[in-house]
């Protein structure tokens, strides 16, 4: 059975203050904290990267990006993929203030960057590769295990450098607090039943390490972050 959120819709209330509630668990559960620590590994002040953000829901971690960027005077174009249209419409409105990030509809296995004119600039050999940094966040859970991998493996042929997809970390511990936080704080009906079932479908330490070898990456990171997260890396 599909997330609530994942299924075809259009803008309502529901869906707004379920996706608001995404943004408040993001920034007070780890999301945040664990972008801005790649963040600072792989930007470089007064530099400038092309970024990719793979289902990227309200925009919410692609504006992070952007601040981070700014207050670092470093120039960033990024490219933002959601498959659900409403939700486009949703992150598009909230971000009229970031020139820098531009929002698709689409589909990460059928998304060809080479079609948007803002790469004409590029050099042929670098067309196959258009992006410094892909990001994959909160979202590999939603795919099956075949599917995940091909996650992994478009991820990688997106990017010419980085990669960044983290997620949940399935465990008991997980799943009970999330439970609690959707019985007493995140109450929308959208947002319980799709948290409990993100918790329960999350991948454990090690299927998400599995993954991550069965997608052919080498040398790739891979750690434990705080409440319940995890990430892996190239």
């Amino acid at each position: 059975m599909p997330e609530l959120m994942d299924r075809p819709q259009p803008v309502t209330f529901e869906l707004e203050r379920d996706l608001a509630n995404i943004r408040s668990l993001n920034r007070w559960f780890g999301s945040y904290r664990q972008v801005q620590h790649f963040l600072s590994r792989w930007l470089k002040p007064n530099g400038k990267a092309r970024i990719m953000d793979v289902a990227t829901g309200s925009g919410d971690i692609p504006r992070l990006i952007v601040d981070f960027a700014r207050r670092h005077d470093i120039s960033v174009s990024i490219d933002a993929i959601d498959q659900q249209s409403s939700t486009i419409q949703i992150a598009r409105r909230l971000s009229t203030d970031y020139p820098e990030i531009e929002f698709f509809c689409a589909n990460l296995f059928e998304w060809n960057p080479v079609a948007n004119p803002k790469l004409d600039c590029l050099k042929q050999s670098d067309l196959s590769q258009p992006y410094d940094i892909v990001f994959c966040s909160l979202a590999l859970h939603h795919f099956s295990d075949d599917d995940a991998i091909r996650v992994l493996l478009k991820c990688r042929e997106l990017s010419r450098e980085h990669v960044l997809v983290a997620d949940l970390r399935r465990s008991r511990w997980l799943s009970f607090g999330v439970y609690l936080l959707t019985a007493a704080i995140y109450r929308n009906a959208m947002t319980k039943t799709d948290a409990r079932l993100s918790a329960a479908r999350a991948f454990s330490f090690n299927e998400m390490h599995e993954l991550g070898e069965r997608a052919g990456w080498e040398n790739f990171g891979h750690r434990k972050f705080p409440t319940g997260r995890q990430a892996i890396w190239l």
